[in-house]
């Protein structure tokens, strides 16, 4: 029986917005823990616990021999640029607010674009057209706005946390392009199962090395606040990854992406009520200019596919809130 497409396009639509609610608050809940516990404590318990939801379907593909062969060597790359990235990611939050941080983030999709033209011929015409070229100049216009319209120009802590963002941006395009190049044929949701395994070893490491109290001092927080720990792990790294694959398969990647390019929108206006945020009237413009160059990037490419032909691309632009 064929399904219906208003129905599929119905769920993806759900689907698509329970991403963009879960991935928009990500730097929410980070923001928030830095009065608590440090990045390194926060990333290893958030990305332990992702890697705890993974681990039944890795388990259950090697049992069933699922696993694609050579599939632990090939995520290597990518999980190395995942875990620089995470870091990044993490500690920013201690220097700058939330929106801002989103924001910063798209310089992703412009290293991904770089990346794309060098290492994959096929997308070089794309790449190199007009509108290909707007959209990135439209984008780092948007972000250079944003860092030097604020009340203050950039120094001191405010300068750090710039910098720790547009760092995890381009870590992340790498990360994306990695994913791309040895992980091509594998399916979303395995690559990232492996990937996460491998970013939860690795920044577990670091908390148990360099975290306060060896990661511990996560026990010094309110039941309530463990809570909160743990949604935010499945709300930005575990359940909204299969959120993200399954829009994708019945949206599109061109669709799916352009909604989750509201991220930065939701996450500033969030920010506002809850950390008192608040961007200028040139930061929110220049974050516009942003978005739009970003749109005009990703309509291009995701005409293309649906999730089976551009799963590695999606999981690429899909890791940059987790």
């Amino acid at each position: 029986m064929v399904p219906d497409r208003s129905q599929e396009t119905t769920k993806g639509l759900v689907l698509i917005v329970v991403t963009l609610l879960g991935w928009s608050s990500v730097t929410l809940f980070l923001k928030y823990f830095t009065s608590y516990i440090d990045a390194w404590t926060a990333n290893g318990w958030r990305y332990g616990i992702s890697a705890l939801f993974w681990a039944p379907l890795l388990i259950a593909r090697l049992i069933g021999g699922r696993l694609p062969p050579g599939i632990w060597r090939a995520a290597i790359v990518p999980a190395a640029f995942n875990i620089a990235a995470q870091i990044c990611f993490a500690w920013s939050p201690y220097f700058i607010n939330p929106g801002f941080i989103t924001f910063l983030l798209r310089l992703q999709i412009v290293f991904v674009a770089l990346g794309a033209y060098v290492f994959f011929p096929s997308e070089r015409a794309v790449v190199c057209s007009w509108g290909y070229g707007i959209g990135v100049v439209l984008v780092l216009m948007g972000l250079t706005g944003l860092c030097f319209l604020a009340a203050e120009p950039p120094r001191g802590a405010t300068a750090v946390g710039i910098m720790l963002a547009l760092g995890s941006g381009i870590l992340y395009g790498g990360y994306a392009l990695g994913v791309r190049h040895f992980m091509r044929d594998v399916r979303s949701t395995t690559a990232f199962a492996v990937i996460s395994l491998y970013t939860a070893g690795g920044v577990v490491a670091a908390m148990v090395v360099l975290g306060a109290d060896h990661g511990a001092k996560a026990w010094h927080m309110t039941w309530g606040q463990l809570g909160l720990l743990l949604v935010s792990a499945m709300a930005g790294i575990a359940i909204t990854h299969v959120t993200y694959y399954a829009a994708i398969a019945r949206l599109g990647v061109a669709l799916a992406g352009g909604v989750i390019l509201l991220q930065p929108f939701l996450t500033s206006t969030a920010s506002y009520f809850i950390f008192d945020e608040r961007l200028t009237a040139w930061q929110w413009l220049s974050g516009g200019v942003a978005i739009v160059g970003a749109v005009i990037m990703v309509r291009p490419r995701g005409t293309r596919a649906r999730e089976s032909a551009a799963a590695p691309q999606a999981l690429g632009q899909a890791v940059e809130t987790a």
